[in-house]
């Protein structure tokens, strides 16, 4: 029997114990580190031999050491046990204690790492558990030097390992967010430092004050946005302001070019994949949408993309999930959707090449660039802009004369924004004097022509003429009058033939006054 000074003086020495332990344990960042610390208190203050913490890897449904004392790396590589296998597996499995009282003689105590030794009595697991799921299991041998029964030793055990659960947990967590911080910057590593709010948008030109105007109204909502213009208008900056006014703003922003990707690869990006999935998939990779989740996602030369994807595009849109290439699991995400496109999608619908499910999906809120020779003024602002940023980067002063300026203003710049930046960079490092005059303009800008010592600017291409709202009602009125006629008057079969519903082809007939 044990005398009462001697149990009140054991429980305060294992309240000391376990309050040294708890403080270790604050310390996630370094986990294998501080539970290797906390072992060899156990060891030191409760005479515990080769105490070890095994986790529990489903993958492989193995209890393999992550920290151990008195262990060699050999033995701790091959001291690995299946769910049920031996005293440690058992723990496990059962999810309870499980105490061998003499390892010499009872067939559980499997002794993988070489710990039956003559002073070695008995042996001890104990699961470590977070919410009934297992993490592992605390094992340790007991000789006759131990100050603690067995009663006593599983206490006291159940308690760390309680600990040693909960911060294992603690660490898989805040690994999670680094992992997925980590694959938000392997696909835009300098977004953050370069992206673009509201105000960086250079332009005082009415043209771009009206697409101010409706990105004000337009970014906080979720809708999905369509960016059109020519290349080189600056669509992925629109993207990132569009952002940046949104309620997401504190969420990623993920961008992707469909264009610059081939067909094959493509899927992977946008929806990422499972380990084994193909040839190269040698891990499971998260793809845009998944990075994108509670931010934005731009979708930039989004008319690029196969019909097969398409469909599959469509679903995401729709429903807000998807599968893994080569994955069974369904993914659910919350994504607002912004795409743009410099192509005819309107064309391509009528020609079968882009499905008008998916344009109407893509077109809630259609958001029209204009070109930069169209934005008068603002010609001169970027100019100024990008002379004075490349001139800063490569350390020289530079200036416009009055017969550049005008050249740069009257160019066309069919490259728009895209061009006019790269020019201005070609200027700088090409500049021999402080004055970028008209002859430098005139060597870099093509198709610029000299006759009669004065330069001749090629003329803008006239734009295809747009149809007018008068002209479209026209059409409508006589394509409505065509299908009557082929339908002998039979409205419901017109209204077929158009792709209306008999109440609609009702209407137009009414506001058209056609007779029937």
């Amino acid at each position: 029997m044990r005398c009462e000074t001697c149990t009140i003086g054991l429980l305060k020495k294992e309240v000391a114990l376990l309050y040294e332990i708890a403080k270790l344990l604050t310390d996630v960042q370094d986990l294998k580190h501080v539970t290797e610390k906390a072992l060899s208190i156990l060891k030191h203050e409760l005479k515990l031999q080769r105490s070890a913490v095994y986790l529990f890897e489903p993958d492989t449904n193995l209890l393999c050491i992550f920290a151990s004392i008195d262990l060699t790396p050999q033995q701790q590589k091959i001291s690995a046990y299946r769910l049920g296998e031996g005293a440690t597996g058992l723990a496990g499995q059962s999810k309870e204690p499980i105490i061998i009282e003499n390892v010499h003689n009872n067939i559980l105590f499997l002794n993988k790492t070489g710990g039956r030794k003559g002073e070695t009595i008995s042996y001890v697991a104990v699961p470590m558990l977070v919410k009934n799921e297992l993490v592992g299991v605390l094992s340790a041998n007991l000789n006759g030097a131990s100050e603690t029964d067995f009663d006593e030793t599983i206490r006291i055990l159940t308690i760390v390992s309680s600990m040693f659960a909960q911060a294992k947990f603690v660490h898989q967590r805040i690994q999670s967010e680094k992992e997925r911080l980590s694959d938000e910057n392997s696909y835009y590593k300098e977004e953050v430092l370069k992206a673009s709010s509201f105000e960086n948008i250079i332009g005082k030109s009415d043209e771009i004050l009206k697409v101010f105007e409706v990105l004000h109204k337009v970014a906080p909502s979720r809708a999905t946005i369509l960016v059109r213009g020519e290349t080189g208008t600056g669509k992925e900056l629109i993207a990132s302001a569009i952002h940046n006014l949104s309620t997401r703003r504190e969420g990623p922003l993920i961008k992707l070019n469909c264009a610059a990707i081939s067909e094959t690869l493509l899927e992977s990006e946008l929806f990422g994949h499972e380990k084994g999935a193909f040839t190269d998939a040698k891990e499971t990779r998260k793809g845009r949408f998944e990075l994108a989740d509670k931010g934005t996602l731009f979708l930039d030369e989004i008319g690029d993309i196969s019909p097969a994807l398409q469909v599959k595009l469509l679903r995401v849109m729709q429903e807000q999930e998807f599968e893994r290439v080569g994955g069974s699991k369904t993914i659910k995400v919350d994504v607002r959707l912004v795409a743009a496109t410099n192509r005819d999608l309107e064309k391509m619908v009528k020609e079968g090449t882009f499905r008008e499910d998916l344009y109407y999906r893509l077109n809630v809120i259609p958001l029209l660039l204009p070109p930069l020779r169209k934005r008068g003024k603002d010609i001169n602002l970027l100019c100024n802009f990008f002379l004075e940023k490349y001139a800063k980067e490569h350390k020289k002063k530079l200036f416009f004369t009055n017969e550049a300026r005008t050249l740069l203003k009257a160019y066309p710049w069919p490259g728009n924004i895209r061009e006019l930046e790269n020019t201005m960079e070609r200027m700088v490092l090409l500049a021999d004097t402080n004055a970028v005059d008209d002859r430098l303009v005139v060597s870099l800008l093509p198709n610029i022509t000299v006759k009669d010592d004065t330069f001749v600017i090629p003329e803008e291409k006239p734009a295809p003429k747009t149809a007018t709202r008068g002209s479209i009602e026209q059409m409508e009125k006589e394509a409505i009058v065509e299908a009557l006629f082929t339908c002998k008057g039979i409205q419901s079969k017109a209204a077929a033939m158009l792709g209306m519903s008999p109440r609609q082809i009702g209407y137009k007939i009414k506001k058209y006054d056609i007779e029937c």
